[in-house]
């Protein structure tokens, strides 16, 4: 008999009515705007700033620490090229030719700049005349080597670092001198570069720190803690030329960020790199964020709960204040009705039922007479024409005592009731109306449905209520269905369905709420809460479906 499940409407109690549920949803998401957003937003402020001051600080220690290393390794180059420059242009090639010239220079650079390896002197033609250092080299013809022409094409040149026949890193610097004659002939200088790796480890950095050389290749010419030892592969991007610094952020796979800045070392193919880890770096600066964001947590927690606690404390007063209203418009409307029916009912008895009990005296006098005159005439009619009298007599004294009984029961008051009978009687109220718009009213009972013990008076109020709105609901001609049940041992249902307009889904959540009505003017909006407040009273439950042009079914379920 019920519509689908998902038409079916468990009511909940006055707790859990929609419109208080939307009441404190709706307080609550409007203080937690208004209290949180401005937290929000200074919050983000002041992270933001933070971060800014944070970023700008990294910057600077990256940028301090790539300016200074690059100062000192042009330094180191500049020095040992300007050397050489020296040399060449103080001494003439018939000086350098001699083996005590080239020898004493090839000291002198030693003793006073350090890192020099060995010494050259190479003529125009690349043919190696002279020679002071520990490796056979004397002889040795580099007019087929690169940096031969670039030398001679530039004046001077610095090399990447490579093993060579010395079988050791090193690079060379290579300064060119012009005769008088138009030829020429090249110092040649090889650098250890044990010198250059010296400079990365003269300050105190943290572990995660990383600086090291790479050329235009990206192949490391120093010794890299990230990337491993020299002429290994730098998987960074080369940078383009740029005669500053350049300071960026990269992030890896591993969730970690660095700090990467690089430079150019004028007059050099090296390319300087400096890495740290960001984490590292943010050490110092971690502290006062967690206490920020801490701060920002706490605070976000005590305004949910406060808000929280104060808007279901809000919203059970207001339960509470609807509650008493309720019950106090309730008592006042059962008051009146119960007034109006003592009324009516003290009015029935003294103008229907003295009238009633002469016309049922005086009838049964004249059925006495004529029953015991035998000769009396038309004898059949006029006893066939008393009976008559005499049920219509006791039909309105039916009418009469019914309407005296559904008064009375002003008090609670539990007893034996069988709900079939009940029913007949509630629709007695209603069977004029019913018969004038020829509204049909079935009523069905399952078997073995069980008595229940419950008041009698209630009951009839409860379906009063209902069956009255599905009189209401439904055009002339329509249909209720009433269903006597017991849908398990220990429970009763009544199902009453008419096939009226239905009622809406957005109504039918509040259907059972106070003062809420779809009749207008005409309704008071209390009919179905007191309905569901007396039958929760009575330990049952009320349950209703319903679709627009299909009709409405109640269901109430009570306890056997």
């Amino acid at each position: 008999m019920n519509h689908p499940e998902e038409d079916v409407i468990s009511v909940a109690p006055m707790a859990r009515i929609p419109r208080y549920r939307r009441f404190r949803r709706i307080f609550v998401l409007l203080s937690l705007f208004v209290s949180l957003t401005p937290l929000l937003i200074m919050t983000t402020f002041y992270y933001h700033l933070d971060q800014t001051a944070l970023q700008a600080e990294i910057n600077y220690n990256v940028s301090q620490i790539l300016s200074n290393t690059k100062r000192t390794l042009e330094f180191i180059i500049e020095e040992r090229l300007s050397a050489l420059t020296l040399m060449v242009n103080q001494e003439s090639f018939e000086q350098l030719s001699g083996e005590e010239g080239l020898l004493k220079a090839f000291q002198n650079l030693k003793n006073s700049f350090g890192g020099f390896v060995d010494l050259g002197l190479i003529d125009s033609d690349g043919a190696q005349h002279h020679y002071i250092g520990p490796y056979k080299l004397l002889n040795q013809n580099y007019n087929d080597k690169s940096w031969f022409h670039e030398v001679s094409l530039r004046n001077i040149y610095i090399s990447d670092v490579f093993m060579g026949h010395r079988n050791f890193p090193h690079f060379i610097i290579a300064v060119k001198k012009e005769k008088r004659s138009g030829d020429f002939y090249v110092l040649r200088a090889s650098i250890d570069l044990a010198m250059l790796d010296r400079q990365f480890h003269t300050v105190d950095y943290n572990r995660e720190f990383d600086a090291f050389l790479i050329n235009k290749d990206g192949v490391l010419q120093t010794e890299s803690v990230e990337y491993g030892p020299v002429f290994g592969k730098c998987p960074l991007e080369v940078p383009k030329y740029a005669g500053g610094r350049e300071i960026l952020s990269q992030s890896h796979s591993n969730g970690k960020i660095t700090v990467l800045g690089h430079s150019y070392i004028e007059k050099s193919p090296f390319i300087l790199v400096v890495m740290n880890q960001r984490s590292s770096l943010l050490k110092s600066w971690l502290t006062t964020r967690m206490d920020l964001v801490w701060f920002l947590l706490v605070s976000v927690v005590l305004i949910i709960i406060t808000i929280i606690l104060s808007a279901n404390y809000m919203v059970a007063l207001i339960r509470e204040a609807d509650l008493k209203r309720t019950k106090l418009l309730h008592n006042i409307e059962y008051t009146n009705k119960m007034a109006t029916i003592g009324r009516m009912a003290a009015g029935v008895a003294h103008e229907i039922n003295n009238p009633l009990a002469i016309i049922n005296e005086k009838a049964g006098l004249l059925k006495d007479m004529v029953t015991y005159n035998e000769a009396y005439p038309h004898r059949e009619k006029v006893l066939k024409s008393v009976d008559s009298i005499l049920g219509s007599v006791e039909r309105c004294s039916k009418v009469t005592h019914r309407l005296l009984g559904f008064g009375r029961r002003l008090d609670s008051h539990r007893e034996i009731i069988d709900l079939e009978t009940l029913l007949n009687e509630v629709i007695g109220f209603i069977a004029k109306e019913a018969e004038h718009r020829s509204i049909q009213v079935n009523i069905k009972t399952a078997e073995q449905v069980p008595t229940l013990e419950s008041d009698r008076g209630q009951l009839q109020q409860v379906f009063l209520n209902i069956i009255n709105n599905a009189v209401a609901a439904v055009a002339d001609g329509g249909l209720i269905d009433i269903l006597i049940d017991a849908p398990t041992h220990s429970t009763v249902s009544v199902s009453i369905k008419d096939n009226g307009v239905g009622i809406s889904e957005e109504n039918l959540k509040n259907i059972f709420e106070p003062f809420f009505s779809t009749k207008g003017q005409f309704g008071t909006g209390l009919g179905l809460s007191i309905t569901h407040e007396i039958v929760e009273k009575l330990g049952g439950e009320i349950r209703v479906s319903s679709k627009l042009g299909e009709g409405t079914q109640f269901t109430i379920i009570l306890p056997a």
